[in-house]
């Protein structure tokens, strides 16, 4: 029988004896000690021991076979922890193999009862304990995992098997199996420590399951905290950094899993302990809040004027930039993270008198574009249009040939629009550094995350020169098309029209009648049709001619009908009128 169900008893029974003897408290105490005295000996023979199997869940997920359940012995426990190993796997190994694995675990559960879980709990509170078993300890369960997966944590432990069946009904973590001998094994352990902890804090004390992103912020900063990192050269944090730098614009809010959720994760987390203080850190999960709405109120109760916006604006800045000169909120005083500088996406601008660049991309809440410019001739001038209503940032890097760079923020309309100018562009500068990110979404990240559109034209060339050339050319090309048109105009008198529209037409019809008509909308000249396109089929570009045409005699066409709009819909007035034309053209 589990432990749950007698927990689930003893509970049970308190009630109904509190009620039985509301009247006769010396009754009622003594009913309770009996009902202890029962109930402690089929508790105690369920205490782990070492060399025991266990049944265990797992996430099938996560497991190499793809395993929902197995079974597991009990190899070494101590003071904290209980090391348990998936037997199959144990029992394929050597003696040699063993004797390396249960030195590893040694050492693990020493750096856990003298690092890992002193500075955790000290500094975000404890576990639940005794938890759900009753046990002090915590269960490590080590099995084979897919490639790449370290570890996990199923949140269905922490409740009894009546609310979840396929709770273990345990304060317990998983490790691979495929890393025990790794240096990295105790970060791993770490990361996974704190979920135990973020769960009782957060979870059980307030009655919400935070959102995942959420409850990671934490475990990526419990090895730094724990003192793991050292030395950096294989470390935890460095694998963290290289993840990063792979894929830095991935969103820090949409949790998909992946390597890259946690590079951007850990290093965002970082930067906002090293500037902020780990104290809000601790605030945030100590507060009734969740996600960004928890880092506000710690930041505010910290006494900082920055919410969480205008934080991860500033850490944008920090990983393109590291640089303390422009500010110290933009660089890592860190040692082993002084040095990165995420590669923006380079866009080089031809050394012509006059050029062009159009760039058309999209981005997801709380992820970060990083452009860098370079090139051209003359001033540059750059426009960002965005979709309307999404909350997005822009900051600009301009960084000077005779040394230095400014940082500016770009005002954006409620259309979406900003605009930077930078007169002698190629003279002043040597490049120019975009920094984009959205905001739009502030909560509700468990749902997939949508991308917003945003397109940045950019010019560069000697705007007065051209300018005037540009006008000189107009003059031209207008005096080209007036004698282009009035040789157009004496061909469309001399053409003779043989058709005559003789139904009522509309959008999505395809036969020799709509052809009919685009050959007259087309010889109604650019104003009209300006695609002439004959095909016969009535689109959408044919619609919008007859609704022009439909406006051009809007007193013989719509009129009548008390219309003032053309509809596209070539009936009655609008043939009648077509026709007319037709008609005198052909004589």
């Amino acid at each position: 029988m589990p432990l749950s169900f007698f927990l689930v008893m003893i509970r049970t029974m308190e009630k109904l004896v509190m009620i039985r003897t509301m009247k006769k408290p010396a009754l009622q105490k003594k009913l309770l000690f009996v009902i202890f005295f029962l109930f402690l000996i089929p508790l105690s023979s369920f205490a782990d021991s070492l060399g025991e199997e266990r049944t265990f869940f797992l996430d099938s997920s996560f497991d190499a076979e793809g395993r929902d359940n197995l079974l597991a012995v009990l190899e070494r426990e101590n003071e904290h922890l209980y090391f348990y190993i998936d037997s199959e796997w144990w029992r394929d190994l050597s003696a040699k193999e063993r004797s390396e694995i249960n030195s590893a675990l040694d050492t693990l559960g020493d750096v856990f009862n003298s690092q890992i879980y002193p500075t955790l709990v000290g500094t975000f509170g404890s576990e639940w304990k005794p938890g759900i078993d009753g046990d002090n300890k915590i269960t490590v369960l080590l099995h084979p995992m897919r490639k790449g997966i370290k570890g996990y944590f199923r949140i269905a432990d922490e409740y009894f098997k009546f609310q979840v069946p396929r709770s273990n009904e345990r304060e317990m973590v998983y490790l691979s199996s495929d890393y025990i001998t790794d240096s990295r094994m105790k970060s791993y352990l770490a990361h996974e420590f704190q979920h135990l902890i973020t769960f009782n804090q957060k979870e059980r004390k307030y009655g919400f399951s935070p959102q995942t992103w959420f409850q990671e912020v934490f475990s990526e900063y419990a090895p730094t905290l724990a003192g793991l990192n050292t030395p950096y050269e294989g470390s935890y944090l460095q694998e963290r950094v290289e993840l990063f730098l792979r894929n830095p614009s991935d969103s820090l809010t949409e949790w998909r899993g992946e390597a890259s959720d946690y590079g951007v994760l850990s290093l965002f987390v970082h930067y906002l302990a090293e500037h902020y203080g780990i104290e809000v850190l601790v605030n945030t999960l100590s507060n009734s809040r969740d996600g960004i709405t928890a880092f506000n109120e710690a930041l505010e109760k910290a006494g900082f004027d920055k919410d969480f916006g205008q934080v991860f604006n500033d850490w944008a800045v920090a990983v393109l930039a590291n640089d303390c000169s422009l500010g110290p909120e933009f660089c890592y005083q860190d040692k082993n993270l002084s040095k990165i500088k995420i590669v923006p996406s380079l866009h080089l601008l031809p050394f012509v008198k006059f050029s062009n660049l159009q760039i058309e991309d999209s981005i997801k809440d709380w992820s970060v574009k990083w452009y860098r410019l370079i090139g051209g001739r003359g001033d540059l001038k750059l426009t960002f249009k965005g979709t309307k209503g999404i909350n997005f940032s822009l900051a600009y890097l301009a960084c000077k040939v005779s040394g230095g760079c400014s940082l500016s923020q770009v005002p954006l309309t409620e259309e979406g629009e900003g605009i930077i100018s930078l007169p002698h562009f190629d003279e002043d500068y040597t490049f120019l550094a975009l920094i984009l990110s959205s905001q739009e979404r502030q909560s509700n990240f468990s749902n997939p995350e949508s991308s917003h559109f945003f397109t940045i034209e950019v010019s560069v060339g000697r705007q007065e020169l051209t300018v005037q050339k540009l006008l000189a050319e107009i003059e031209k090309l207008k005096a080209e098309i007036a004698k282009l048109q009035a040789v157009l105009n004496e061909i469309l008198r001399k053409k003779v029209f043989s058709c005559q529209i003789e139904k009522d037409l509309y959008f999505g019809m395809k036969d020799s009648q709509v052809e009919c008509l685009q050959e007259f909308l087309k010889s109604q000249g650019p104003e009209i049709y300006p695609e002439g396109l004959v095909t016969g089929y009535f689109g959408p570009l044919t619609r919008k001619a007859v609704i022009r045409f439909q406006e051009k005699y809007k007193d013989e066409i719509l009129s009548p009908w008390g219309l003032s709009k053309g509809t596209g819909f070539v009936g009655e007035t609008t043939r009648a009128k077509i026709n007319r034309i037709l008609s005198s053209i052909s004589s």
